[in-house]
């Protein structure tokens, strides 16, 4: 019983640093395309490139072979998530950072969907029920956005968390095919890094310099970080405690945002944000898991 105390106890901490990291990246990205006027191109290309640098150079050192006889998935995955982020980082550009990140999160509400539709998966009436809290803290998150003229930049969010739980649904596919998950993760990151590289050359790629050189590996080392992080809490962890604690995301980005951005965030979009985190937690528990403790019947 100890260890496995301990075990849970070293997956959260992991997964608290990581949160930690991917706030640091999003006030990094929201604040260099505030102050230098950098496209979504650019932040996903600074934040793909310093991971495929990193995990290619380590892949290289330990011998392992990058060759996949499952590309058209790992494109498929790696597409769909670039996609994802572009569409998330333009919503954290646009929206107030807490409301941003929040619809990134959509892609546990838009996975179950997506099982459901694709894999013919079963839905129970628990599932149900999530799902349905889960589009409720939607609506009620995005009105405040699209009452203030923002529906766009809400849209342009919530379509990259239904990205990301695409992408999800083949990371599922490709670990039950064996891949690793670190090529995984490397392809996604090469992936990202050209797609990226291309938009920004057609929208236009800003000067390096030492005002924007610091926003930008701080982007690229805190996403490398958080990866990292994250990879290591779901290996060493409890998957549900750290499942759970991924959320703390949304809130280290809502205090940053009012701390450190000057964002007002309405009381709406506070309890818009609520209902997400808890319909997101939830539906990580299963019915059975609820039952031993007398929580649902």
């Amino acid at each position: 019983m100890q260890n496995q105390t301990e075990k849970d106890m070293l997956g959260s901490g992991w997964m608290i640093v990581a949160a930690l990291s991917f706030t640091l990246m999003n006030l990094w990205v929201k604040s260099a395309s505030q102050q230098f006027g950098l496209g979504s191109g650019e932040l996903v290309f600074w934040r793909m490139s310093f991971a495929t640098l990193f995990l290619g150079f380590m892949a290289k050192m330990q011998g392992k072979s990058f060759a996949s006889p499952h590309w058209k998935a790992h494109l498929s995955r790696s597409v769909s998530g670039t996609l994802g982020m572009f569409c998330i980082f333009h919503a954290i550009t646009h929206l107030p950072l807490a409301t941003g990140v929040t619809l990134g999160y959509t892609s546990s509400i838009f996975l179950a969907v997506l099982s459901f539709i694709v894999l013919k998966e079963r839905v129970s009436l628990y599932t149900q029920l999530v799902l349905a809290l889960g589009f409720i803290g939607v609506v009620v998150l995005l009105n405040p956005s699209f009452q203030s003229g923002q529906e766009w930049a809400a849209v342009v969010g919530l379509c990259g968390g239904a990205l990301a739980a695409w992408a999800y649904l083949k990371v599922r596919e490709l670990s039950l095919l064996g891949e690793p998950g670190w090529r995984v993760v490397f392809y996604l990151s090469l992936v990202g890094t050209v797609l990226s590289a291309g938009w920004a050359t057609i929208t236009g790629w800003h000067p390096i310099n030492l005002n924007t050189l610091p926003y930008l590996l701080g982007i690229g080392a805190s996403a490398l970080v958080a990866q990292l992080c994250l990879t290591r809490a779901y290996k060493v962890g409890d998957k549900f405690t750290v499942a759970s604690l991924s959320y703390l995301t949304v809130v280290f980005s809502s205090l940053a945002g009012v701390w450190f951005l000057g964002d007002k965030i309405s009381w709406q979009e506070v309890l818009g944000m609520g209902i997400i985190v808890i319909s997101g937690i939830l539906s990580g528990m299963s019915p059975l898991w609820l039952r031993k403790f007398k929580l649902f019947r």
